[in-house]
């Protein structure tokens, strides 16, 4: 459905990024940030589906900084090459990316718009909404999140986790909660990724609760 184009940040960084247009008007604009994988298959078939709600959906490639065409699947090598990329990244600058990714979708669409991201772009999505100025934010289990919790959103802020997170001790979750108790946080009986089709640790049913909640979420405060 979608295709890749180019966008520069406000430092002069080129980067890819990966747009998937709705058919018809759009509701909105969304920006989808990427796990530690890269725009893969998965982060493409989730921007996919957020055009067919009507959103305009733009996934930054956040590793561009560091590599380019990153598109990794979730074991062995590939898990191993994607957590030593992880550790290159400067949040800094995927938040400059984030920003030019939300310029963009507001550009091309002329309406409000969000960020959603999952794992490592859930961190992202909690940060772009303490550090950026989009309309909402939706993150899916970001790690160490608990790290960022003394920052104050600036939009309103949806957060899924899994129960069975081995990843995320719910104590960093409720540093959020405590700090932010106006945001929506929603446990799963789930373990990490468990939107993610492609992982083994896939669930159905926490990922379509997951996602309507997201999506009712959403229109709500992008789409009035």
């Amino acid at each position: 459905m979608g295709e890749f184009t180019e966008l520069k940040a406000r430092d002069g960084h080129c980067f890819d990024a990966y747009v998937a247009p709705p058919v018809g008007a759009p509701r909105a604009g969304l920006v989808v940030v990427q796990e530690i994988f890269g725009v893969n298959r998965h982060i493409r078939a989730v921007a996919d589906g957020f055009a067919e709600d009507g959103f305009f959906a733009v996934a930054p490639a956040l590793f561009d900084r560091v590599r380019k065409r990153v598109d990794l699947g979730y074991e062995g090598e590939d898990r191993e090459s994607a957590l030593g990329l992880m550790q290159k990244l400067e949040m800094d600058n995927v938040l400059k990316d984030i920003g030019a990714a939300l310029e963009y979708a507001k550009g091309q669409t002329g309406k409000k718009t969000g960020v959603v991201g999952y794992c490592f772009g859930g961190t992202a999505a909690w940060l772009s909404a303490t550090r950026l100025h989009p309309d909402a934010a939706v993150g899916y289990y970001g790690g160490n999140i608990g790290n960022f919790a003394a920052e104050r959103p600036r939009s309103p802020v949806m957060l899924h986790f899994g129960r069975k997170d081995a990843h995320i001790p719910a104590e960093q979750v409720e540093k959020v909660r405590s700090a932010h108790p106006e945001v929506e946080i929603f446990w799963y009986d789930a373990g990490h990724g468990f939107n993610c089709d492609h992982r083994s640790s896939f669930d159905a049913e926490a990922s379509r609760q997951a996602r309507e909640r997201t999506v009712d979420f959403l229109k709500k405060h992008l789409c009035s």
